[in-house]
Parts: C-alpha cells; structure tokens; sequence
C-alpha cells in the first residue's frame, strides 16, 4: 500500500525489505543508521544491516537514549561526518527518529543545535537537509511523517525543532517490526498515539481533513480495540497494524497542532534523572488536560466519544482514566517519581513549549500548578 500525505510511507508488513530500495531512490550510498541500545540487544540492529545490500556502505551509531539529548547529537554526528556519510535512517522508536532528524540538520547546518529550535526562533532558519529516512519499531510517536523532532539540550531544556525540512524523504512502516513488542511499551506508545490524535482534534485550527485522519486514528485504536489487542497478544498481526495506521494518522493529524498535555509532558519529560516515557506521561496526563478543556471545545468531545465506540455522554476523561488501567498505565505521576517540588520548574517548562500555541485553552500560573498538581496526586 502507498500512502501520499506529506512524504511518502512506504507502508506494508515485509516493507523493511525495501530499505536498500529506498536509499538507492534518494541517492544515499553511505548512511548513518540512528538506533538504540534495546534494538541492538535484541538483534533488530542486525536485522537492517543484513537487508542492505553490499552496494551501500552502513555505520550506525546505536546509543540514543530514552530522551534523545544535545550530547547524542553531537557524537551521532561526529560518526557521521568521520565516516562522509551522505544520509541518515532514523530506525527505532521516536527518540532514534527524532535523533537521526537533529543529525541531517546539523550536517550541513552551522552553528549551535539550539539556534534551531522553536523555542529560540530557529524555524524559519532551517533549510534544506542531507536526505533522511524513518524506519519506525514502535506504534506512537508518528514522527515518521511530521516535522518535527524533540530533543533534551545540554541545560536541561526539552525543545522542539520543526520544519517542513525536517519531515523525513521517506518513511517505511512495517507493521511486522512491532511484532513481539512488550506489553508495556505497546500501551505507551498506543497512549502517545491516542493523544496525538485527541489533542489535534481539540486544537483550535480549522483543519477538517487533518481532523477527520485523527477521528480515523481514535476508531482504529479503540472502536476496533487495536490497542487493548495488541498489548494481550503481541502477535496480533491486525492489531499490529492498525496500531501503526493510527501512530501516523496520528502525527498526521497534529499538522493542526498539538496542547496542554504535551506542554506537560515535555517538562516532565525533560528530567535526564527520571528518563520518563513521553507516551506513558501522555497517557497520565490526559484526564486532568481533558477536564479542564471540557467547556472550551463545542461538541468535539462527543465525536471524540463516538469514533471511540462510547456513548456520546460518557465523561470522556473517565474513559480514557479506565483504559490506562486496562492497558497497565501508571495511575499518576507520582508513581513515575514525580513529586510536588518539582512543580515550579515543571510549569516554567510547560508555560514557554510551543505546544500551547494551539490548545483550546491555556492555563494561567495558577491553573498549571493545579493540573499539574492533579496528575500528581491523582
């Protein structure tokens, strides 16, 4: 199957098997392969290397973290540029892709990796890149199709860098790498999926087709139970790949923009202590965002209910708290380690992430102290 969105997914089970196809089409003939040490550990890294044919000439740096940081950055970089790589493959979850984004910026970009970011008025100062490819192994982060990339920088701030350059050349999703995925990391990065699909929809922005590909996303994860299917059987080859459809229907949604719960999940996100799951700090966060955005966004919180199979005057933020315990989601923050006195710094990072330039409503001082608060206790 071939989709035609913003670049193109080569989208299929098996489509892992193209990858030496694809780098010939965007004439890469020594890449740098990002990935991370859990991929290694189970001979996934093993897996692209013995599918690219002997024509290319492969290195790999295979230590993104968790979070991806400015430091790894820097050495992915230093492999790339010792070994005249001509482009980079991403393969991994959203931290190896989110990686490998920040190195086809950074060679043949000057300067600091910061100028770059949002947050610093780097956007308009990207231009084009060395040719990037995004071979996602998990069902979340959709960063595989959307321009974005997050990246935890050398002061301890989690930023965003976005350009329609950053959107990878090519993307190859192949359902069947997800296969055999743990439970754990299934839900997560489902919930991250989930959000991303919800908080496009409540976004303020008059984007219907974007709009439509999340309320899409919402029925593949919950109306057809992809989701709860997938963390029961991990070789449900359906739910496998309806997971995936909906990871980058997801991020194909969020062209319209993102929200509150990303605005906090960022901050939480950026403790290099904690190494939280962006995914699983969507998921926690979620109810308290949704409760407190229920009297700002019409009736899209029913049609939110009804792509979910609900009725449509169930109290959404119940819902979404009862499938969190279903799929073994943390019950709050605080079991995630997350404690009351690291409020203030939380809400310093919250109030400036460019997330909140689109969420139906944006909390004052004192109403980030409360959600916060809220997701904590919870």
């Amino acid at each position: 199957m071939q989709l035609n969105y913003f670049n193109r997914p080569y989208f299929e089970n098996g489509a892992i098997k193209k990858i030496s196809e694809v780098l010939g089409a965007h004439e890469i003939k020594n890449p740098l392969i990002c990935s991370d040490p859990g991929l290694s550990s189970i001979g996934m890294t093993d897996k692209i290397k013995n599918l690219i044919s002997n024509e290319f000439s492969s290195s790999f740096y295979q230590e993104t973290p968790a979070n991806p940081t400015e430091k790894a950055v820097i050495e992915a970089l230093k492999i790339y540029k010792d070994n005249e790589c001509d482009g980079v493959v991403g393969f991994g979850g959203g931290s190896s892709m989110d990686l490998a984004k920040a190195v086809a910026l950074m060679a043949n970009h000057d300067g600091d990796l910061i100028n770059y970011s949002v947050n610093e008025g780097g956007y308009g100062k990207i231009t084009e890149t060395v040719p990037m490819i995004a071979v996602p192994t998990t069902s979340g982060t959709g960063s595989e199709v959307s321009v974005g990339s997050l990246i935890v920088m050398s002061d301890g701030r989690k930023l965003i860098f976005a350009s329609p350059h950053l959107m990878p050349n090519a993307a190859i999703c192949d359902p069947e790498l997800t296969i055999g995925l743990p439970p754990i990391l299934t839900a997560g990065a489902g919930m991250d999926a989930l959000t991303h699909c919800i908080e496009a929809i409540l976004s303020p922005i008059n984007d219907p087709p974007a709009e439509a590909v999340g309320i899409d996303g919402i029925e593949k994860i919950i109306k057809e139970d992809a989701l709860i299917r997938a963390c029961k059987d991990g070789q449900d080859k359906e739910a496998r790949w309806n997971m995936m459809m909906a990871s980058t229907e997801g991020a194909m949604a969020f062209s319209k923009g993102l929200g509150a719960v990303h605005s906090m999940s960022h901050a939480a996100g950026a403790n290099q202590e904690l190494r939280l799951h962006h995914g699983t700090l969507n998921a926690v966060i979620l109810p308290s965002v949704l409760r407190f955005n229920q009297n700002y966004v019409g009736d899209k919180y029913s049609r939110i209910l009804r792509a979910m199979g609900k009725n449509q005057s169930s109290d959404l933020a119940n819902e979404i708290e009862k499938l969190n315990e279903k799929i073994g989601m943390p019950g709050s923050l605080a079991e995630m380690g997350v404690t009351i006195d690291m409020i203030p710094e939380l809400i310093t990072h919250a109030m400036t992430d460019p997330s909140n330039i689109t969420t139906p409503r944006v909390p004052d001082l004192d109403e980030w102290e409360k959600l916060f608060l809220e997701a904590i206790k919870k």
